[in-house]
């Protein structure tokens, strides 16, 4: 099956690099050299890794044929898929199946799924609650015991308080679209000149 494994933000620098959402728990090795990705919208075709490097926390890929700022604008808001054989963890969940999932807590519908953070310590759920306000989840196992894909919906056994605090955060959130607003922390000038260093 398909696997959707990032999501392409914006260009970085001038020599067609990106910044990328990374939607896997292993990115060194999902990204190597060499490695290729079924993209959608499909008209983008396969990409290839031409070079992978972390500039601070955030992913940085080049592809093969992907040489310029334009060309690598061309490619923002794609999303990247591997095929996989196996099932791997089965307690792994990826965006694409989450998404639009109905939030529950106990019997009650509280909201929909709306996106996951990646990040290094733990992913968030995205949520959009009632009002259609975004609140930040922490998907660990004491807060979303239940995942049901097959029935539509994710439970949720809140501490006190999570919807108003995690709602007040969110609002002053300044990562957002986290592939495109993380990669303009990076400074361009700091491209110029300098290839940062890699992992």
């Amino acid at each position: 099956m398909q696997v959707q494994v990032a999501r392409i933000g914006k260009p970085h620098g001038i020599r067609g690099e990106v910044t990328v959402l990374v939607l896997t728990d292993a990115p060194d090795s999902r990204f190597a050299v060499g490695s290729q990705f079924v993209v959608e919208p499909a008209k983008l075709g396969t990409l290839t890794v031409k070079s992978s490097r972390w500039n601070k926390d955030i992913l940085l890929l080049g592809f093969e044929g992907t040489n310029t700022r334009n060309e690598a604008e061309l490619l923002r808001g794609a999303t990247m898929f591997f095929e996989s054989d196996d099932d791997e963890d089965d307690d792994a969940w990826y965006e694409h199946e989450l998404l639009n999932l109905e939030v529950r807590v106990g019997s009650a519908k509280v909201g929909k799924v709306t996106g996951l953070r990646t990040q290094a310590v733990q992913d968030l759920l995205i949520v959009e609650d009632n009002d259609g306000d975004e609140v930040l989840v922490p998907f660990v196992d004491e807060i979303v015991p239940e995942v049901n894909v097959e029935d539509g919906y994710v439970r949720l056994t809140p501490p006190a308080g999570l919807f108003t605090v995690n709602k007040d955060a969110a609002e002053n959130d300044e990562t957002g679209e986290a592939a495109d607003l993380a990669g303009s922390e990076v400074s361009d000038s700091e491209d110029n000149g300098s290839e940062g260093s890699g992992q």
